[in-house]
């Protein structure tokens, strides 16, 4: 039998403003197979049934609703849904589930059993949801997961939808899932159209290829690229990376990171520093600048280099480390300056380059060339290799190729021992010492002698085909000259002060990094970017506010005698003190510490 009855459906899709719903007429009876009374049970309502043909139908506001059977309590403007409901708004809203109530006096639904509301880009699912028309919102709070087209399916506890913005907010437990990403939140901000994710709380994104974790980020969930602030990093395999701001790119594998940067390898024990850096982890590179430290961290004794730009490559076993442009070097028993190092992880050859910068037409042009200093010996040449055992750590040999010098100062007095030639070459003890330099072609010598009691007995000058120095303790134990062209021992007295240096001599022990804080001292200002970062976490306001607990309790107070039992606009509404969201305390202060951004 069709009936005339008025009745106002559903739903959070609101059309119209809500002055217009709240001067709206009444439910609409549209059709209905049987009709019923029974006033024991349903006092002062109408049962409605579907025959063979069709469903109940129910029309309101441009909105229509199906059902197996429905209750209406006409004089209460109250309709309550059982069996197989369905609502439609237009080709944009439809919703299915087992139970439907709605109320025209506060315009709020709430649907349960097997819910499933679908728009054209999302579907929601939860065994119980609230709508509420006048705030063009839904909510469930007992669990419930939306799926979002090709963004992947979303889970959480409690789950809000904003229809004017097409935004949803997550709330515990939160997890997107779609066929390569797991994103996981505390806090979860999503919008429809962008399908761009806000994360606020300890949260993770995780790939096939990388774990990123921060504590506020942003994840393009279509292009699947994103950016991390507050205690961000990046796991890729044995290399993670922190930043104060990461981007990422999940497609590529690359990310970038700024401000206070730590790269840590954990299979080749090094770490880099710096406050730019750009990782392509497909071509397993790596490239840092703004005061760029990368350490080698060993057992004994870690290795610092430094320089304004450091670039990493290669596998982990065969890793290459360059640093260019005013590199330094710095261990405890050695340090070292040139315009470029490099360090290869596989060989265990470490070079030190310069880009000579010498002009010959220039009378006062200096050529400065890669310097090293191992305890009180200073080693310069054109370049200089490092040679060390890549499995024990330890140094095994130098050579200094083409113009070697080096120069020690005299124990006691102000004379300088020196030693040139073509090729130098140094084998260092199980302490990284020194205790063998041979210097081959062309060898010219400056020693000064002294004896047992630290007696200075002369000054020794001269030239030969090759020197071999025997060093221990530290001290020049033996000098040993082949093919000697001439040479002798002079009193300190009788040596002539303009020979006392070799030609070329250049003492640069005020050049000498002797810290790591010491590799940055001629660095300029260092001037961070500020990060402006995402906007703090805004929490949920209370669904059932105040507004809409005003309206239940209006309409309490309007219910009829007839009926019986709690009244029906406010019994399936929990406790205020039960829904409210309030955030992590972290999150919450955030506003508090300061008004400017991370």
């Amino acid at each position: 039998m069709k009936l005339s009855h008025f009745f106002y459906i559903l739903l959070f899709i609101g059309f119209g403003n809500s002055k217009f719903c709240q001067a709206q007429k009444k439910i609409k009876i549209e059709y209905a197979g049987f009709f019923d009374i029974n006033e024991e049970k349903y006092p002062g309502a109408t049962i409605l049934t579907r025959n063979d043909q069709q469903q109940v139908h129910i029309i309101h506001g441009g909105i229509n609703m199906w059902c197996d059977q429905a209750i209406h309590f006409k004089n209460e403007d109250f309709v309550e849904a059982y069996g197989s409901v369905i609502v439609k708004q237009g080709d944009t809203i439809n919703m299915t589930s087992k139970y439907v109530e709605y109320s025209g006096k506060t315009q709020l639904a709430f649907a349960s059993g097997d819910v499933v509301l679908e728009n054209p880009d999302s579907k929601i699912s939860s065994d119980t949801l609230y709508f509420d028309r006048v705030k063009q919102q839904a909510f469930y709070r007992n669990g419930g997961h939306v799926q979002i087209d090709s963004s992947g399916t979303i889970t959480s506890k409690i789950g809000r939808y904003y229809m004017d913005a097409k935004k949803y907010q997550f709330v515990e437990d939160v997890i997107l899932t779609n066929d390569s990403t797991v994103v996981k939140s505390n806090y979860f901000d999503f919008y429809d159209e962008t399908k761009h994710a806000y994360l606020f709380g300890p949260s993770t994104i995780t790939t096939p290829e990388s774990v990123t974790y921060c504590e506020k980020g942003f994840y393009d969930t279509e292009n699947k690229i994103g950016y991390a602030v507050k205690k961000a990093k990046i796991d890729y395999n044995n290399r993670t990376i922190k930043g104060d701001s990461l981007y990422f790119d999940n497609n590529t594998s690359f990310a970038s990171a700024t401000n206070n940067i730590t790269v840590i390898d954990t299979l080749n024990k090094s770490v880099v520093k710096g406050h730019y850096a750009e990782v392509f982890k497909a071509k397993d590179s790596m490239f840092i600048t703004k005061r760029a430290l990368a350490i080698t961290v060993q057992q004994k004794d870690s290795i610092y280099i430094h320089a304004d730009t450091l670039m990493v490559t290669g596998k982990p076993e065969k890793r290459i480390t360059r640093a260019f442009r005013n590199a330094r070097l710095y261990k405890s028993d050695m340090s070292a300056k040139a315009d470029s190092i490099h360090s290869n992880q596989e060989t265990g050859l470490t070079q030190l380059i310069n880009i000579s910068k010498f002009d010959s037409n220039d009378a006062f042009s200096v050529k400065r060339k890669p310097i090293l200093w191992n305890i009180e010996n200073q080693m310069t040449g054109d370049t200089i290799h490092l040679k060390s055992n890549p499995e024990t750590e330890k140094l095994d040999s130098l050579i200094v190729f083409n113009n070697a010098f080096i120069i020690s100062k005299d124990t006691l007095g102000t004379g300088y021992n020196q030693i040139n030639g073509k090729t130098l070459i140094g084998l260092f003890d199980d302490k990284n010492e020194l205790y063998q330099v041979d210097i081959l072609k062309n060898a010219q010598s400056i020693y000064y002698f002294r004896n047992d009691e630290n007696e200075l007995v002369g000054i020794d000058k001269s030239k030969s085909g090759s020197i071999k120095i025997l060093i221990e303790n530290r001290d020049i134990e033996e000098v040993r000259k082949v093919n000697q062209i001439d040479g002798d021992i002079y009193p300190e007295s009788k040596y002539p002060e303009n020979e006392k240096l070799l030609k070329g001599f250049d003492w640069r022990e005020d050049e000498r990094p002797n810290s790591v804080e010491d590799l940055f001292k001629d660095d300029p200002p260092l001037v961070l970017p500020l990060i402006k970062g995402l906007e703090d976490y805004v929490p949920q306001e209370e669904f059932f506010d105040e507004d809409m607990l005003e309206r239940v309790e209006k309409a309490d107070k309007e219910a009829k005698p007839t009926s019986i039992g709690k009244p029906k606009e406010s019994r399936n509404l929990p406790k205020p003190s039960k829904t409210k969201l309030v955030p992590p305390k972290q999150i919450a202060s955030e506003k508090k510490k300061s008004s400017n951004p991370n």
